[in-house]
């Protein structure tokens, strides 16, 4: 199924004329491509999977909202009936990769409702952060020709990495996710995806940021190219889950276990009730560390989102407008 057809909302997103503008050289500098030598793993940065980040027993449950259309700090609004918060990652959606024509390069773009929630952060992602949900930021292809799965070059990742880590620091991110979608590898005289630039990224990002969560929307080229020279993506990532909302299929990236996974992809706003708590039980019952949902709308879901809880952590959600 294409994502056109079951992404709706992700692929209405306008080539917007105004935000920030952060600067990449596609590089054309000739130092040779090697990766570092491979670590044995990245445990200390994933931490302890058997128990989300707000420390309830069960899956972590990760919430995209859509801030072209909804508010970001609605992330924070919902908790279990013991207290605790629901989700334990939200990630904003999205800062887009663009291609500046002129100079041939990609550039890192912020629409003006992502600029909105980032320049606003003491309103929008503190508080949530202050309930120990670790906030994201998505990052996608704006049809322009730029992506993550065509870097040409190590240098040329390890330029886009060192934006996308400048991004997390200046505005206090707890991570950065990773969506190829909407590229359009080709446009604007582009290359084609190759099977070094996703790994050079990650591996660039994961260098730059040790203690940060970098996320990966199993989706597009990226997903098929997640090895390269001995070197996993799985390796430098801490989470993975399936894109096609509606569907349960766990995401085969090597290097990520079970914990790291999430097979359920629920759109709030379209997954039926009964599908998604489904698909919960599922992730539980399958071993499965992490439950992915997408779309959180301004109206109060507590309802929709009570029959996820109480499958993953036997507990209602409550809502706090």
């Amino acid at each position: 199924m294409s994502s056109m057809t079951v992404k709706t909302n992700r692929a209405a997103r306008p080539l917007a004329l105004f935000g920030t503008l952060l600067t990449l050289l596609f590089s054309a500098c000739q130092k040779k491509d090697e990766l570092p030598t491979p670590t044995a793993s990245i445990d200390a940065v994933k931490g302890d999977m058997s128990t989300n980040a707000v420390g309830v027993t069960g899956p972590k449950t990760v919430c995209y909202v859509e801030v072209n259309n909804y508010n970001f700090n609605n992330v924070g609004k919902y908790s279990l009936s013991t207290g605790e918060p629901l989700f334990d990652i939200g990630i904003i959606f999205a800062a887009n990769i663009n291609y500046n024509t002129s100079t041939q390069r990609a550039t890192l773009f912020f629409n003006t409702q992502v600029t909105n929630v980032l320049n606003n952060r003491a309103t929008t992602i503190q508080p949530v952060q202050a309930r120990g949900i670790k906030v994201l930021l998505s990052i996608l292809g704006n049809h322009q020709g730029a992506g993550v799965s065509n870097f040409p070059s190590q240098a040329a990742a390890r330029e886009f990495a060192q934006l996308l880590a400048n991004a997390v620091n200046t505005y206090g991110l707890d991570g950065i996710d990773f969506d190829d979608e909407y590229a359009d590898y080709g446009t604007n005289g582009t290359g084609q995806p190759n099977s070094s630039s996703f790994v050079y990224l990650v591996s660039a990002l994961r260098e730059l940021m040790p203690n940060k969560i970098i996320s990966f929307y199993y989706y597009g080229p990226a997903a098929s190219r997640l090895s390269y020279n001995g070197v996993t993506v799985g390796s430098k990532i801490n989470y993975s889950w399936n894109a096609v909302y509606g569907t349960y299929s766990a995401p085969n990236v090597p290097g990520l276990a079970k914990a790291n996974l999430g097979p359920a992809a629920v759109q709030i706003t379209a997954t039926s009730a009964s599908t998604a708590t489904s698909f919960a039980t599922r992730t539980k019952t399958d071993g499965y560390g992490v439950y992915m949902t997408y779309d959180l709308p301004n109206t109060n879901s507590s309802t929709y989102l009570s029959g996820i809880s109480n499958a993953l952590y036997g507990k209602s959600t409550t809502y706090t407008p």
